[in-house]
């Protein structure tokens, strides 16, 4: 009997990640869907996970709660206010106060362990070097130097029984295209979450960076955008 390949998704419910969990399914893996509670204010973003596992046929989706609050450093975790209205001019201009310190490293580390639990050796992330918000640990060369931290970190792979593929299927796309990709896949935006200053109701605040890229993603792939803005 042939059995499906295991791959763990790391998922936040936004545009890229549910994207790329998509095109996961489409190669015919067998989905592990991780997530984080990490203290984030945008902390909804969970329930948009969870839609995107279940719709998306997830074998299992684990949440894993991390206090970063205790860290701080970001608006997402700390009495730091979230950036509204910026230009494109401005957002392509330095790191963010959106930034998480060593967000990614944190995540792509849990997910490493559970996929050696698993016996996984692909790992997706939704990190995209076009439209993002200038995070560090989006770029292809940190993708490239975790990967190679990776296959020296774990027992299954210093024995050789497992090589850690972290991929990025996203990394060279536009907002634009991603969005496209993941409709022919048949993803329904509806179902994600991308507002990092939801009001209280959980609508999205429209203009803050992330509402801003999803909104111009959406426009330029001339699909409607189903956000609820408030």
């Amino acid at each position: 009997m042939n059995r499906k390949r295991k791959a763990v998704i790391l998922s936040s419910g936004g545009i890229d990640s549910t994207t790329a969990m998509a095109m996961a399914a489409s190669e015919g893996f067998e989905l592990y869907s991780l997530s984080f509670d990490y203290g984030q204010r945008h902390a909804i973003e969970l329930e948009a996970a969870r839609r995107v596992a279940e719709a998306l046929g997830a074998r299992q989706h684990l949440v894993i709660r991390i206090d970063l609050r205790a860290i701080g450093g970001s608006a997402l975790t700390a009495d730091i206010d979230v950036p509204h209205g910026r230009s494109e001019v401005e957002r392509a201009s330095g790191i963010p106060a959106t930034y998480v310190p060593a967000r990614n490293t944190i995540f792509l580390s849990y997910a490493l362990a559970w996929a050696e639990v698993l016996g996984a050796s692909d790992i997706f992330i939704g990190v995209n070097a076009m439209d993002y918000s200038g995070y560090p640990d989006c770029r292809p060369e940190y993708i490239v130097a975790f990967e190679a931290m990776a296959n020296l970190a774990i027992k299954a792979a210093v024995e050789g029984t497992m090589r850690i593929s972290i991929r990025t299927p996203l990394a060279h796309m536009s907002k634009a295209e991603i969005i496209r990709e993941g409709a022919k896949l048949g993803v329904d935006y509806r179902w994600t979450h991308s507002c990092y200053d939801p009001d209280e109701k959980g609508r999205a605040c429209g203009d803050c960076d992330s509402c801003l890229l999803r909104k111009k993603g959406f426009r330029e792939a001339g699909i409607p955008d189903p956000t609820i803005y408030k």
